[in-house]
């Protein structure tokens, strides 16, 4: 069964672009956790972080420039961002297609919270 991420590059799905080149797509999340939540994956499927290989580096270079791009492009370079990549599900990975979050527009919180254990 194909991803979620798979069908929107394929077309099938509709999304929110913000930005496309030959390997690399961005759109607007539909669950938004703060007022930029852009996320932005390779076209070519790559389930996890763990998965890439030394033949994706290039890709993974282009995912972090248009990342920049973006940023610029939304007004948010200059105050300041945040970009997450989840792994697995301890990770909080959800789809498993490679993934980059870019979210800004406001003060960012923690990461993670504090805890005692």
């Amino acid at each position: 069964m194909e991803c979620v991420f798979c069908k929107i590059v394929k077309g099938e799905l509709p999304s929110r672009k913000v930005y496309e080149s030959e390997n690399v797509v961005a759109f607007h999340d539909i669950q938004p956790q703060a007022p930029v939540h852009i996320v932005i994956i390779p076209k070519k499927h790559i389930p996890t972080m763990n998965d890439v290989g030394a033949e994706d580096d290039a890709v993974v270079a282009e995912i972090f420039a248009a990342a920049r791009q973006i940023a610029a492009e939304q007004g948010i370079d200059a105050s300041g961002y945040r970009l997450i990549n989840n792994c697995n599900a301890d990770g909080g990975q959800v789809v498993y297609h490679l993934h980059i979050h870019l979210l800004g527009g406001r003060k960012l919180g923690a990461l993670v919270a504090d805890s005692a254990s």
